[in-house]
């Protein structure tokens, strides 16, 4: 599954078209720039494809369990695979549409020139793709555009999802075995977040912090969902955690909403820092869960702007606590599955139908 953004990829696509023009243009003197722009479009879509999991997604999860030195050779033979099938594909369709006089085995096959082209196109561009993935999808893309260059007011949802039992699961297995089960944690929730929208924009020790542009998170009440849809994960592969892990992660998690000032930060190493009360709230408010019993919490001031809660998913309020370094109380409430809700409890909101359009 592609991540949200869907022009990038789109961009990507162009790049590689663009590639195959200047293939033709470089070594054939621009005789057939429509087979040029197959060709490196069929090249594109096939390496992409591969690189995002899209196909042989199983090799690409195998591949990346190999130590370095190998996976380098193993990834790079797969690379070369993928763009010979690029190769064939494009001059499959070339071929069909008449624009090259060569025989279809000749219109197909790769010669060293076009792979070492191939190879360096594709590099460049797995790079751009992979600095992408490791700082993050939108925060790459307000990087380029210079959004935050000056600091800018909005009104953002916070989910602080916190690993419960981290540090006890170190001092029993050490510390490599923790930082590999906090590794596959946070790599769980990749997808739910991607799939709601979300941006994973940092991890904080055993926390990771989960953001949306407010409306996009209250629509269809992702943000929400994107919780649920985390614990579903971890409780559907909840005897491949035992196996490997000898425990199936829990999570506590908070969820508040508001205006912060958002700005790029640093001079050596830059990044996107939040500003202001609503971070610091969302933190306070996940430390409560303990103390009140519970690991789902969300402030009642979020809760009221959400349009409708996900099917099967009620609110139950616990009141207005008083928060370390904040002057009047927030009211909190609870996210639980109907199926679980406390009998004779009153919900703070109904459960609702999820829209067709839903996540």
């Amino acid at each position: 599954m592609l991540p949200p953004h869907r022009w990038f990829w789109i961009l990507i696509l162009v790049a590689c078209g663009g590639a195959g023009l200047l293939y033709d243009l470089l070594f054939a003197n621009g005789a057939a720039p429509l087979a040029g722009l197959i060709y490196g479009l069929a090249v594109g879509a096939t390496t992409l494809a591969f690189d995002r999991g899209l196909i042989l997604g199983g090799l690409q999860v195998r591949l990346r369990q190999l130590p370095a030195k190998i996976y380098v050779v193993t990834a790079e033979l797969a690379y070369v695979l993928m763009i010979a099938s690029g190769i064939a594909l494009g001059g499959l369709i070339v071929w069909a549409l008449g624009l090259t006089g060569d025989a279809l085995r000749d219109a197909i096959k790769i010669t060293p020139r076009v792979l070492a082209y191939s190879l360096a196109v594709s590099a460049m561009l797995v790079f751009v793709i992979r600095m992408r993935d490791l700082i993050g999808g939108e925060v790459f893309v307000n990087f380029l555009v210079g959004r935050y260059h000056r600091p800018v007011r909005e009104e953002r949802i916070f989910l602080f999802l916190d690993v419960v039992g981290s540090t006890a699961f170190a001092e029993t297995h050490g510390d490599l075995k923790a930082q590999a089960y906090l590794g596959a944690v946070f790599a769980a929730l990749a997808e739910p977040v991607r799939r709601n929208h979300g941006s994973t924009d940092d991890y904080i020790g055993d926390m990771a912090m989960i953001t949306w542009p407010m409306a996009r998170g209250l629509k269809d009440a992702r943000c929400v969902a994107c919780v649920f849809d985390v614990l579903d994960r971890i409780e559907a592969e909840a005897a491949a955690w035992q196996s490997r892990f000898g425990v199936v992660p829990r999570l506590r998690a908070a969820l508040h909403g508001g205006s912060i000032v958002t700005a790029e930060v640093g001079v050596d190493r830059h990044k996107i820092a939040y500003f202001g009360d609503t971070v610091n709230v969302t933190s306070r408010i996940e430390a409560l869960c303990r103390p009140l019993g519970t690991e789902l919490l969300i402030s009642d001031d979020l809760l009221a702007r959400l349009p409708h809660l996900p099917q099967g998913i009620s609110a139950r309020s616990l009141g207005a606590h008083a928060l370390r370094g904040r002057g009047q109380p927030l009211a909190v409430s609870t996210l639980e599955r109907a199926s679980l809700a406390i009998a004779g409890s009153e919900p703070v909101r109904e459960v609702a139908p999820r829209l067709a359009a839903s996540l």
